[in-house]
């Protein structure tokens, strides 16, 4: 039977959320704790590869399973695993469903402080400039124009096209927090941090919306910022054409 996993993190302390030979990861720590709960090698496949030090708030494996998984045994895994990770629930699927390949959309958000705070220094980033939000939201809402996203995109990344579409980008303002949300069908390595960080530019005015919009045409990464730290960033829900949310909505 395959199941699919749904995970929360926080990535401070890891290496990624891909298994790794040379670094603790979020996939390491869960696959031993199932292994050891299931008495039997588990193998995970992952919806999303967050980078070290990235969040999620939902994310989700695959695993094949000889037996049925007793529900019961969630509060096992958990009592095995770290306090900064925890798995909120396991469910049957279709023997061909894929967590990644079958995913409809991501949605991230990226969190920005202006003021010095030791309560979010690892889960949002510091940044004591003068920004102005209505340039924000114009250079946010400049994306919908586009669909090939090179310039956000690291490099040495194998994938065969750049084309993303996104569904939704916004800034929001809170007090003196900045958050960034971006929701799309697929998104590029390094592609939400390079947007924060550019964007940021604009709102700083180092740029011009006009020189941002001419960054993405370029198509060309080293035009971009990709200074944004990885410890703001945070997936916050994977939609699956076959999952509902708790309002019953797709």
């Amino acid at each position: 039977m395959r199941y699919f996993l749904e995970v929360s993190y926080k990535g401070t302390r890891y290496a990624g959320f891909q298994v790794q030979q040379n670094g603790d990861t979020i996939q390491g720590q869960v696959e031993r704790a199932l292994t050891t709960v299931c008495r039997s090698p588990i193998n995970l496949t992952g919806s999303s590869r967050t980078d070290a030090g990235v969040h999620a708030l939902q994310n989700f494996f695959h695993f094949d399973l000889e037996s049925i998984f007793d529900p019961f045994l969630i509060y096992n895994i958990n009592a095995l695993l770290p306090l900064d990770i925890v798995v909120k629930s396991v469910f049957p699927v279709s023997t061909d469903a894929h967590s990644r390949f079958q995913a409809t959309s991501r949605e991230y958000r990226y969190h920005i402080t202006t003021t010095k705070d030791p309560f979010t220094t690892e889960t949002a980033w510091y940044y004591p400039f003068s920004v102005d939000i209505d340039l924000l939201h114009h250079a946010s809402a400049t994306l919908f124009n586009h669909t090939d996203y090179t310039s956000f995109s690291k490099r040495n990344t194998q994938v065969l096209t750049k084309e993303c579409k996104i569904i939704k980008s916004n800034w929001s303002i809170t007090d003196r927090n900045l958050t960034y949300t971006v929701e799309a069908n697929r998104f590029l390595r390094g592609m939400v941090r390079g947007l924060v960080g550019t964007m940021l530019l604009v709102g700083r005015k180092k740029i011009t919306l006009q020189e941002f919009e001419e960054i993405i045409q370029a198509k060309d990464c080293t035009k971009a910022s990709f200074a944004t730290p990885a410890h703001g960033l945070f997936l916050v829900k994977v939609q699956y054409p076959f999952l509902t949310d708790d309002n019953g909505n797709s």
